[in-house]
């Protein structure tokens, strides 16, 4: 890819807007989990030890736009100012009033502010291209950072940077389309891609393309329930999507789908709910697959062990519930175990990286949840197209 990277500019004494995905949960007027925080945090010291005035932006949940944020101040990202401010040791206003009085900026007293929500202003979302100016005005040199908000064309991640002096991508962004190029584009040999979930119609495009690309591909969750059902294999009562078990079939055709041999079933959806381990010709009309058997899921997790580069999207159980998470268990503690490249993304994805502790051994996880599976699907993610057609 070709784009100008923040580390290549010369940032002293520039003011460099920097467009980050603090979207995070917040409790009780804190944030509750802050691990996109955190992982913003080289590129905002990087800023500041180069000498830049540091203008950080983001959205937070879904405000009313064009409502002012005192009438919905549960969007308010004076939480995320509070933590930022604690974690860089240093104060994090939060500028409300940055569009109607700018100059404001340079009067805080401090080296890096935050400003309000930008999804209350007018145009944000259509892109409007006089809010993109205005953002653009604010500073010398714009910086995308925000991989979790690139497949969205709006005026903050998009439209400022068409009309800011100099746009470039952050390290945090970079960093991200390197690890998911490294594993998409040219891979190191055997690649297995896992994807789980609810829905075949979900991932749809995410399993067509990686059909193409992976030497081995892993289904799970209720997807893996729509394949077995293309296998000709009762499943009871199961999550399935019947109008897309032509094109379970057509996708194991063209790659190598290794398909559970025994599952977990209960009577019911339930987190107190029996759980019993069968064979698949072992399944009842009124059982329902909430996780892959004991004896699929070491299958699996030997097959990980022979891989060179790992993708992995979603669960391959309803691990939230402990009586049917050992599928999701073992094959995480796989790919963590695994010595070759792994990548993983979407919000299940790292709610599983965490329970099971394996953070530290996946070699990259992926901050955004959309982008990620849009990207894997070889979508062109508008923010980052942007970036290459201004980058010279």
């Amino acid at each position: 890819m070709t784009f100008r990277r923040m580390n290549q500019l010369d940032l002293t004494a520039k003011s460099v807007l920097i467009r980050e995905d603090f979207n995070v949960p917040i409790a009780a007027g804190k944030v509750a989990n802050d691990m996109r925080i955190r992982a913003t945090l080289p590129t905002i010291e990087m800023a500041r030890a180069a000498g830049a005035k540091v203008i950080l932006m983001s959205h937070l949940g879904r405000p009313e736009e064009g409502v002012i944020i005192d009438q919905q101040v549960q969007f308010s990202l004076q939480p995320v100012a509070d933590h930022l401010a604690q974690l860089l040791n240093c104060d994090v206003p939060l500028v409300n009033d940055y569009l109607t009085n700018p100059d404001c900026l340079s009067n805080t007293g401090s080296s890096v502010v935050l400003l309000e929500n930008v999804r209350v202003n007018n145009g944000e979302k259509g892109n409007d291209a006089n809010l993109a100016k205005s953002y653009a005005e604010l500073c010398d040199i714009f910086v995308m950072d925000a991989f979790g908000t690139a497949h969205r064309a709006q005026a903050s991640t998009h439209g400022v940077a068409e009309y800011a002096a100099v746009a470039c991508a952050g390290p945090l962004l970079a960093t991200e389309l390197d690890a998911l190029d490294r594993s998409l584009q040219d891979p190191a040999r055997p690649l297995m891609a896992v994807v789980g979930g609810a829905k075949v119609s979900s991932k749809l495009e995410i399993l067509k393309n990686l059909s193409t690309m992976a030497d081995q591909l892993i289904v799970g969750g209720g997807i893996a329930n729509t394949f077995l059902l293309a296998s000709g294999i009762n499943i009871g009562k199961s999550l399935h999507e019947p109008g897309l078990v032509d094109m379970a079939r057509e996708l194991m055709a063209k790659t190598n789908i290794p398909l559970p041999t025994d599952v977990v079933v209960a009577k019911e959806f339930a987190e107190n709910a029996t759980a019993t381990t069968k064979q698949l010709t072992e399944i009842d009309d009124n059982d329902m697959i909430l996780d892959i058997g004991p004896a699929t899921a070491l299958r699996f997790a030997e097959l990980i062990g022979n891989m060179k580069t790992i993708i992995w999207n979603g669960p391959v159980g309803v691990f939230e519930f402990s009586q049917f998470a050992n599928g999701t268990e073992t094959v995480a503690k796989a790919i963590a175990k695994n010595t070759g490249f792994s990548i993983a993304g979407g919000g299940e994805t790292i709610s599983a990286i965490g329970k099971y502790s394996v953070t530290e051994d996946i070699s990259y996880i992926s901050t955004g949840g959309g982008a990620f599976l849009e990207y894997v699907q070889g979508i062109k993610l508008p923010a980052v197209d942007i970036l290459e057609k201004v980058a010279f």
